[in-house]
């Protein structure tokens, strides 16, 4: 008989357990940064996530006696759930001893609670909100993440595939340097453009932040909507995205480019803010704060990552990349940066695969998306390609 006990997150207590509990799993792993328990909490809060407003969500806590050895969340987004061939829910933080009992009693109560609910099939790991945030799990490339990048220790792969998990699609995560050198085309094509007075690059200016989240909106309808189950985003989002970004964003790091005023191209970049919460075991009070903002002016990130980039199609292939890239790069050199991660490249994302070919950029990770179908005779269909 089993000495595993399940628990839904029903108090105060409980739902401060189940951020806490996570670290006993990274005691011996130098890699593993704590994410801020603020960020994990905030997926759960109704105020800050605006998705919980229409979405159904659980939390688990699994217990060894007293000993907390295991948590998992349990979602439907409505806004996904039913846009697949089966109904499919999520599951996401996931945390659990090496214990395959203990890990497939923790999935149990998930299916369960999924079926309960309609649905056929459940994806993870994944989270209630942005894809490149604590999404996937991560089988190559067990190096310090950066920051929202899931990580976990590599046995978690074991206890998802025994389960019966399968690999719906993979996600990479690349990395240059500042000093790696580009191939000739990609200066052939900036010369062409800036050779142009209709073309210009610019970085963003925090002064004028809502412009340039406005321009990101219009840049990014065009670009995906429609594209691969894309779907417009509104200005509202973005400035709100923005917002929230603009107590860690370097403004040298983000660029737009614009044809005749146009807005046509971003490539958004943030610092590698990890590179300082590592130091701040999850917390972040006023004294974390006053110790961020005195580390970010010392220059304590050298590292940057890539959140975004975009063209609008009609000037895909124009050399619009080349010369966003060739303009940046000074400026990106000279502000400290030595490197930087692009993050969250999907694999059935032929064009931006192409792209990094194109970079020469250097695999650095890779993270899996599982799906597990309740009706264990249907036929596993893998993500379709863009």
């Amino acid at each position: 008989m089993s000495n595993f006990t399940i628990r839904e997150v029903t108090t105060a207590a409980e739902a401060r357990l189940f951020i806490t509990m996570a670290p006993q799993f990274y005691t011996n792993d130098p890699n593993y940064v704590r994410p801020l328990d603020q960020d994990i909490a905030k997926v759960f809060d109704p105020n800050q996530n605006k998705i919980l407003k229409d979405a159904p969500c659980a939390r688990f806590l699994l217990f060894s006696e007293s000993h907390c050895v295991g948590r998992i969340a349990v979602f439907i987004n409505p806004r996904e759930a039913h846009k697949q061939v089966q109904p499919t829910g999520g599951m996401g933080f996931f945390e659990c001893v090496n214990n395959r009992e203990a890990a497939h009693m923790l999935f149990d109560t998930a299916r369960d609670w999924l079926k309960e609910r309609g649905m056929e099939a459940m994806d993870g790991p994944v989270n209630l909100g942005e894809r490149i945030r604590f999404w996937g799990l991560m089988v190559e490339g067990f190096v310090p993440p950066v920051y929202g990048l899931s990580y976990n220790p590599p046995y978690y792969r074991d206890l998802i595939e025994s389960y019966g998990f399968e690999n719906y699609h993979e996600q990479y995560c690349f990395e240059m340097t500042v000093s790696d050198q580009l191939s000739p085309s990609f200066y052939k094509r900036h010369e062409r453009l800036k050779a142009d007075p209709a073309y210009r690059a610019e970085h963003i200016r925090k002064k004028d932040l809502i412009k340039y989240a406005r321009d990101f909106a219009t840049i990014y309808n065009e670009a995906w909507a429609g594209h691969g189950g894309g779907k417009q985003i509104s200005e509202e989002q973005v400035i709100r995205e923005f917002k929230t970004m603009k107590t860690v964003m370097d403004e040298r790091l983000s660029w737009f480019v614009y044809h005749n005023n146009r807005p046509v191209a971003f490539w958004i970049n943030l610092p590698e803010i990890n590179e300082i919460f590592k130091h701040f075991n999850g917390r972040l009070g006023l004294w974390q704060k006053l110790r961020f903002l005195y580390m970010k002016w010392k220059g304590t990130c050298t590292l940057m990552y890539g959140v975004a980039f975009g063209v609008v199609p009609e000037y895909q292939g124009k050399g619009v990349e080349s010369f966003m890239i060739i303009e940046s790069e000074p400026v990106i050199r000279y502000a400290g940066y030595n490197g930087i991660e692009i993050q969250w490249i999907h694999e059935k994302n032929p064009k931006m695969l192409r792209v990094i070919q194109f970079l020469q950029a250097r695999k650095k990770r890779t993270l899996v998306t599982y799906r597990y179908l309740f009706d264990r005779s249907k036929p596993f269909e893998r993500h379709p390609t863009f």
